[in-house]
């Protein structure tokens, strides 16, 4: 019998959740290490959150198990295959040079052709037929989109609804005949019929918007390919993903911004402007007014909306809350309560430091940014704003501009009059803090280096990660022989030199120079708020603190040749166009000592 965990991810799945799907797969594998259902899910969902390389690892090993099982269930083999080419394809997608590209798809084609010979199902021949015309093959995938699209007409799918495809007795076999034959319809050029199969398709997966956005990142590949116009696919795009920022209400009493805001008038606008889209999530905080009144909107329409407060929440309430009177404090525990997540930025206390403001609201900003980037979407911004301009690395106007950098758009529904003063708390306790990244590295195999080895190793490896530091403006350094901890000016910096740094372990004739052959880096990296204090033991400025802590805690769970980072990271360089990396979810580690338990991401290059 299917198990909690299982049902809820498949759920997740069908909402578009990938991350949250992953996290309930890896909860089913521990009730139930025998599902293989569980761990085709978890590999699935690795693939729809972008994490490639571990999807690729996941479903491997997989087959290998089907491979020993007899008479294991020819669904599951095949939705197997079928996600191997499509890892295959997602691969083959990201390649830019044209020779190559083309191979690679057709490579991705040819797998997907062989899931057909063996399913007979129309998915994999459509997907087949689509691949063989990006690779330039057009005369196969005409021939194989007319027989895909015979197959969707009689019901035979060949894949579960889960996988990608459909269940031929349900609305989704429905969805998935029709995104056949839409898709057919313009590897065959009848573009008269793309606008009412689009309609259509849309309508029979309004409820399932995983279902859509699968198609329509399909499809928008193909309809590029042929110089076709977007638009053709419009009724197909995937809902949006909203980060909501706004000024808060004024102390309980007073005069100022929101003493002059019709409430109603700004709900109306609010309720209108979410009325334009399908949204698939919000991320924001919760204070008075903006935060409170947008998350209540959401709530209200259904919508999932998740918190990201700058520090702990009793304190939060007490510094952006409480102050604006009774009723908003009542307004923010229920909206609390249907939350769908709550994380806190930094578990210390505020201690009057209002960047924290700003490193909550990034790590909000990047995180719809990531989330739309698994689910194929776009993000988009809400702010309830008078249009003053920033005071500081906090507050609506920071937020705005921060986001608007990325060039991604924002709505602005006007609240109070130019120049009024962001209700921010400002008192310092003297203490200097910054937010920065903080990077942890281990070399895995120095223990067994003997004191013959250890001057070839500085000279001939640690130089040149210092170099490779500097090179990417490190802002404060400290080794202990393999261990190195270093602090960045942003998390851009931090990521190149991280991977460089990789690069130069994979460069080095590590035999050559006598040196264990094995010797592997792992890194950890996050990003916080860091104190900034003289140490007394060598006379000179340094870094401390929980945030510290946490980022060393990261690289011991870290395999080798791999940089793991915290979401606060990720959701950093999502916001950082000058990023030439990104991120694939790992999942819940429980990091070295205990320490606690968090979402990982793994760095790679974009």
């Amino acid at each position: 019998m299917t198990g909690d965990a299982e049902r809820a991810a498949a759920d997740a799945l069908r909402a578009g959740d990938a991350l949250v799907a992953y996290d309930a797969a890896l909860r089913a594998c521990d009730e139930d290490p025998t599902s293989l259902d569980a761990r085709y899910f978890a590999a699935l969902a690795l693939a729809r959150a972008g994490s490639s390389e571990g999807a690729r690892r996941r479903c491997e090993e997989l087959l290998d198990l089907l491979a020993g099982v007899p008479g294991a269930r020819g669904e599951l083999v095949e939705d197997a295959g079928a996600l191997m080419a499509r890892l295959a394809k997602d691969q083959a997608l990201e390649i830019r040079e044209p020779v190559a590209r083309r191979a690679a798809l057709r490579d991705a084609a040819d797998r997907y052709h062989a899931v057909f010979e063996r399913s007979g199902g129309s998915f994999p021949c459509i997907n087949a037929a689509t691949l063989y015309a990006l690779a330039g093959d057009d005369a196969r995938a005409r021939e194989l989109a007319a027989e895909a699209r015979e197959l969707a007409a009689a019901g035979h799918a060949g894949t579960d609804v889960i996988g990608g495809t459909d269940d031929a007795d349900g609305a989704a076999g429905d969805y998935w005949a029709v995104a056949t034959c839409l898709e057919s319809a313009l590897i065959l050029g009848e573009i008269d019929a793309v606008p009412a199969l689009a309609a259509r398709a849309a309508e029979l997966g309004r409820a399932d918007a995983a279902m859509r956005a699968t198609t329509y990142r399909q499809l928008r590949h193909l309809v590029a390919d042929r110089g076709m116009d977007r638009a053709l696919l419009d009724a197909l795009r995937p809902p949006v993903v909203l980060h909501f920022c706004g000024h808060r209400a004024d102390d309980d009493g007073h005069a100022g911004r929101w003493a002059t805001v019709s409430t109603e008038r700004v709900e109306r606008e609010v309720g209108a402007f979410l009325d334009r889209h399908e949204f698939a999530a919000g991320y924001g905080s919760l204070a008075s007014g903006a935060d409170i009144l947008v998350a209540e909107q959401l709530a209200k329409r259904g919508v999932d909306f998740h918190v990201v407060l700058p520090f702990a929440l009793d304190e939060f309430v007490h510094e952006s809350v409480a102050p604006a009177g009774p009723a908003w404090v009542d307004r923010f525990r229920r909206g609390l309560e249907r939350a769908a997540s709550l994380s806190v930025a930094c578990d210390s206390a505020y201690a009057g430091n209002d960047e924290l403001y700003g490193h909550a609201a990034r790590i909000a900003m990047g995180r719809a940014i990531n989330h739309a980037r698994h689910f194929g979407s776009e993000a988009l911004q809400l702010a309830l704003y008078d249009g003053g301009m920033p005071s500081g690395a906090a507050g609506t106007a920071h937020d705005v501009g921060v986001w608007r950098a990325t060039g991604r758009q924002t709505q602005v529904i006007s609240v109070g009059g130019p120049g009024d003063p962001e209700p921010l708390t400002r008192r310092r306790d003297g203490t200097r803090r910054e937010i920065r990244p903080v990077v942890f590295t281990d070399l895995r195999g120095y223990s067994r280096l003997r004191d013959e080895h250890v001057q070839v190793f500085v000279e001939r490896v640690l130089t040149q990660f210092a170099a490779a530091l500097r090179d990417h403006g490190v802002l404060w350094a400290n080794t202990w022989g393999d261990a190195i901890v270093a602090v960045f000016p942003d998390t851009a910096a931090a990521a190149g030199a991280v991977l460089e740094l990789h690069d130069i372990v994979a460069a080095t004739d590590l035999r050559g120079l006598g040196l264990p052959a094995d010797l592997a880096l792992r890194v950890g990296a996050h990003v916080g708020s860091l104190n900034v204090l003289r140490d007394p033991v060598v006379g000179a400025d340094a870094y401390w603190g929980r945030e510290l802590t946490r980022a060393a805690r990261i690289e011991p769970r870290t395999p080798p040749g791999e940089v793991y980072v915290t979401e606060a990271f990720a959701a950093h360089l999502a916001l950082d166009v000058r990023a030439r990396h990104t991120t694939e979810y790992v999942g819940r580690v429980t990091t070295a000592k205990d320490f606690e338990t968090i979402p990982l991401y793994r760095l790679r290059p974009r």
